[in-house]
């Protein structure tokens, strides 16, 4: 799987990417995803996701993680379909600030959040989403299940 990952923040470690790629490559593969697919991940600042949650969702707050999906189709657009392209997953938009307080909040370590919020958008890439009651029990036992079998646990 390739992962495109651009630190505007140039402030995550080395060691914390690595794990990341190792995580969504681990998700990837539990999921069915050809290895030949493409997500970028993108960690940047409260300020920056603030104006992306405005820009994109009428929400004009800092959040922690939001996810592009290139996947899903839109009202009135049409599947592309060539065997030849790889597999465009899409973008995850993570703030290091936000996963910072959170940490600190849940009492447990940056990498644990950052694994979490990966793991989070990864989903919501794949099409996974909580907006039913279901659909949030749905996606949340997939992100415990994935995470523990990685061996990150709360």
């Amino acid at each position: 799987m390739y992962i495109d990952f651009h630190d505007k923040t140039n402030s995550v470690p080395s060691d914390y990417i690595d794990m990341i790629q190792r995580l969504v490559t681990f998700a990837a593969e539990k999921e069915g995803i050809t290895q030949e697919a493409e997500v970028s991940i993108n960690f940047v600042s409260n300020k920056e996701i603030q104006e992306i949650n405005r820009n994109y969702r009428q929400k004009n707050t800092p959040t922690d993680v939001i996810s592009f999906a290139m996947q899903e189709t839109g009202e009135g657009e049409i599947d592309i379909i060539d065997e030849d392209l790889p597999l465009l997953l899409g973008d995850i938009v993570i703030s290091i600030e936000k996963a910072k307080e959170q940490a600190e909040e849940y009492n447990h370590s940056l990498e644990r959040e950052l694994g979490f919020l990966t793991i989070h958008g990864f989903l919501h890439l794949l099409g996974y989403d909580h907006m039913s009651k279901e659909d949030e029990q749905n996606m949340f036992a997939k992100q415990d299940q994935l995470l523990g079998e990685f061996g990150i646990e709360r």
